[in-house]
């Protein structure tokens, strides 16, 4: 009997999805998602650089006062756009024990003990990205993304276009040259 393997699809959760330079939905233009889950059943993910320069406590409620009042807050994406997600991350550059952790979707209490604590960072978004089964493996086939590894220095770097620009330009050099054309090439 020969019986046929379907072999699985490769689980993109863990890295970074690139908006790719053509992608003209105002919602995903130029951004970077952090891909948190990825299996046969959808993907989602968070759009980790589009800032909306207002703190977690501008929303009020149990975030207007307390140690995460002043945590940053992030358009996620467009699911579930009243949803708070928080995410810290620690890093550690240098030395024999340099690494990067990431911790998505945490808890309040827990955000609130990471708070102050050296080499940890914290941000909020309002929402998520989302893909139904099979929806992102196209999105893929067409080119709509770039798949990026996650870099250690990624939450160092400013969280706007400029983000973009740099995990774009680090996939390799004809993505760097992307990365540096202008918004509007007809300007040019």
């Amino acid at each position: 009997m020969n019986a046929r393997r379907q072999s699985k699809p490769k689980s993109h959760a863990g890295s970074l999805l690139v908006a790719h330079p053509v992608l003209r939905d105002p919602g995903f233009r130029r951004t970077v998602v952090l891909l948190s889950g990825h299996d046969p059943e959808g993907a989602l993910g968070i759009v980790l650089n589009r800032p909306m320069n207002r703190s977690l406590g501008s929303l009020g409620g149990e975030f207007a006062l307390g140690p995460l009042s002043e945590v940053p807050l992030f358009k996620g994406g467009p699911v579930a756009p009243q949803q708070v997600l928080l995410c810290a991350w620690r890093s550690q550059l240098g030395g024999e024990s340099e690494g990067f952790q990431l911790m998505f979707g945490i808890d309040p209490d827990k955000a609130a003990e990471l708070v102050g604590q050296p080499g940890v960072g914290l941000r909020a978004f309002l929402g998520y990205a989302g893909w139904s089964a099979g929806q992102l493996e196209k999105e893929l086939k067409s080119d709509t993304w770039v798949v990026s590894n996650l870099p250690p220095t990624l939450m160092e770097t400013s969280p706007d276009v400029r983000l973009w620009r740099e995990v774009l330009g680090n996939v390799n050099a004809e993505w760097r040259l992307h990365a540096n054309e202008p918004d509007d090439p007809s300007v040019n």
